[in-house]
Order: structure tokens, then C-alpha cells, then sequence
């Protein structure tokens, strides 16, 4: 099995918690991680929210394939840890996930919003990458309504700090959560 299929091959054992990553970390440590952690370190993201394109920073990075994506849609346990790396980002980035009286999903800004706003809003943050990470895999793996509860949170921001973060940034986070054309 060549190296990037044996990466593939622990992604889902990776997320239930039976497995290392290729750094030799679990899932549930990269979730107590402190924000410095969080911040700092560059090859966990792509664990944490993993895409069915190489990445361009990450050689050990998984790439999804159908049957990894089949097992995110299927399985509740999978997609609950998944939720809950969303969780560990968004507090990351000072920002938080609910349900209004209705039922939607709705990403807002917590409290601690002013003081980690400072750590990635602005110009050209390596965030922003991680953002449009985050959005696909969202999309990629079903959860489509906290994608565009997450992007719907940007959007506001985007309209508070446009020249921080820059349009073309933007419309990366727009064509992420957009509906792929089915082949």
C-alpha cells in the first residue's frame, strides 16, 4: 500500500479514537489543545478536517476518498467528533455554535471574540486557509448546515474587517460552502 493510501486507510480510525495520526497524536489530544497549540502548530489540520485534495503544506496530510466520505455520512459517531473539532476551531477563533428556538444552526461571535479576533483577522493569516479547510470538509462529510452557519458568521465579519481579510480571501469561503454539480 503506498504512503498516502496507508494515511487514508487511519483517517477514520484516527476519529473514532483507535488511532494515531502520522505525528503519533490522538484526536482527543489535538481537542484539549490551548490556542498557542492551536495557533503554532501547522499539520493538524488536516486531520482534523481532512479533503479529498492534497495539500500543499502537509505531505502526511489524509486525502478522503469515497469510502471515508460514505463512513462520515453514515456513522453518527464520526460525524459528532467531527462537530466537535468544529467546536475546538470555532472557540479557536472566539466564536460559537447553537440552535435557535427553530432548530437552525447558528455560528455567532462569543465573548471572547475581541481578544481572539486579534490573533487572525488580518491581512493574509494562514486562518483563512484553515476557514476554507473547515468549510469543505464540512461540506464534503454532510454537514452543510453548520457550513453555512460558519459562513454566514464570516460573511458579518468579512462586512466588519473586509480590509483585513480581502475579498479574494472571500470568495475562496464563498465557493466553499457552495453545492457541488452532481456528475
Amino acid at each position: 500500500m503506498n504512503h498516502q493510501k496507508q494515511l487514508s486507510a487511519m483517517l477514520v480510525p484516527f476519529y473514532l479514537g483507535e488511532q494515531r495520526d502520522s505525528e503519533g497524536r490522538t484526536i482527543q489530544e489535538m481537542w484539549t489543545w490551548d490556542f498557542e497549540e492551536l495557533e503554532c502548530i501547522h499539520n493538524y489540520i488536516q486531520w482534523l478536517f481532512p479533503l479529498s485534495e492534497r495539500s500543499a503544506f502537509n505531505r502526511d496530510a489524509p486525502i478522503v476518498d469515497e469510502k471515508v466520505i460514505q463512513a462520515f455520512q453514515s456513522n453518527p459517531h464520526l460525524r459528532q467528533n467531527l462537530l466537535r473539532s468544529f467546536t475546538v476551531m470555532l472557540k479557536f477563533y472566539g466564536l460559537q455554535r447553537h440552535q435557535s428556538n427553530d432548530g437552525k444552526i447558528i455560528v455567532s461571535q462569543s465573548e471572547d471574540y475581541p481578544n481572539r479576533k486579534v490573533e487572525w483577522v488580518c491581512i493574509s493569516d494562514h486562518n483563512y486557509l484553515r476557514i476554507t479547510r473547515i468549510l469543505k470538509c464540512l461540506i464534503t462529510f454532510g454537514l452543510e448546515n453548520e457550513a453555512q452557519a460558519f459562513y454566514e458568521c464570516l460573511q458579518q465579519i468579512y462586512r466588519e474587517d473586509s480590509d483585513r481579510i480581502g475579498s479574494e480571501t472571500f470568495q475562496y469561503w464563498t465557493i466553499a460552502v457552495k453545492p457541488k454539480a452532481k456528475m
